[in-house]
């Protein structure tokens, strides 16, 4: 039995996981200890109404396991035991690349914080290393190899399979499927869906109910004033979707109980300071960051790619720099 599915990350910003065929979606989550995939929470919610196996993965950025761990593992905690969890180890952007103490240090702290044992992502040039890693920790790996660049879609025996043991091979990036008009990254899951939840819940141990807000003290009531206004998270809602539709900046918006600003659930009531809907944001600057991508910083402010190139005078939407700084508004 086999699974067909795809992994994501903010280049994929906005996917309608309703319409793209797959048995399962891996979306990026964190990278290093400074960057949450803004799209991270919208697709993760989408795929579980739909009733697609889900997951997470944290890009691997060197610099310290045990705080890289904790950064994926507080910005992921209201999946737990709902999502499969997976470590990416690559070489771009990873400063600890080939060191795998480091990526055994990692993967055994998000194993203390959370008791359940990663997936190890890595590509098969590396797979002996890596492949020690996970037997010492118990874990599956997740490996990719492909045959070529040639656009594909999912196949049921791909290129060299059986060349290595692994939980899940990934065998294209420039995968096409119907609902999505630019590359994918194509997997095939070599277990059922039942195997998949023992990856996902080990021993099948109950989710971990996520924090209710406080109830708001009693107040006198002030004056009428802009500020105290608030709102309540529909699905499909975004932070910075819910700060353009307000006009406020996204800083304004407090009250999220998870205390991660990616991470918003349906239902909740968000305070909002100051503005009015009339009123547009001041006028804003951001400062590119290792990791960043255009389409990641459009999705944060509540605009478009197209519109903070056209606004900064990129001419490659797909190259910037960290230290850049980019017009907002």
């Amino acid at each position: 039995m086999t699974l067909n599915g795809i992994d994501i990350a903010s280049y994929q910003s906005g996917i309608d996981l309703t319409v793209v065929p797959c048995d399962f979606v891996i979306i990026k989550a964190t990278q290093g200890t400074g960057y949450v995939n803004p799209d991270c929470d919208r697709a993760y919610q989408q795929a579980k109404r739909a009733g697609k196996l889900r997951g997470t993965y944290h890009y691997v950025g060197g610099g310290n396991a045990v705080a890289e761990a904790d950064y994926y593992v507080n910005n992921i905690k209201g999946y737990l035991r709902d999502g499969l969890l997976a470590i990416d180890w690559e070489a771009e952007q990873n400063g600890a690349w080939g060191n795998e103490a480091y990526l055994e240090q990692l993967v055994r702290r998000v194993i203390e914080r959370t008791g359940v044992k990663p997936l190890i992502y890595s590509m098969a040039s590396r797979y002996a290393q890596v492949a020690a890693v996970a037997k010492k920790l118990d874990c599956g790996l997740w490996i990719a190899e492909y045959a070529d660049m040639n656009p594909t879609g999912y196949q049921a025996h791909p290129w060299r399979e059986g060349a290595y043991a692994c939980a899940i091979r990934q065998y294209a990036s420039t995968g096409r499927l119907n609902g999505w008009g630019g590359n994918l990254d194509l997997n095939i899951a070599y277990m059922t869906r039942e195997q998949w939840a023992k990856y996902v819940n080990p021993g099948g141990k109950p989710a971990p109910a996520p924090s209710k807000p406080a109830p708001a003290p009693a107040k006198p009531a002030p004056a009428p004033k802009p500020a105290g206004r608030t709102y309540t998270v529909q699905a499909g809602d975004t932070l910075s979707g819910i700060a353009a539709k307000l006009g406020v900046p996204t800083s304004a918006i407090s009250g999220y109980r998870s205390g991660n600003p990616n991470l918003i659930y349906p239902g909740e009531v968000l305070k909002i300071n100051g503005g009015n809907a009339a009123h547009k944001p001041a006028a804003r600057t951001y400062t590119v960051q290792a990791g960043d991508n255009l389409s990641s910083i459009a999705a944060r402010y509540g605009t478009t790619y197209q519109a903070l190139a056209a606004k900064n005078g990129i001419s490659n939407p797909n190259l910037i720099y960290p230290g850049q700084v980019l017009k907002i508004d």
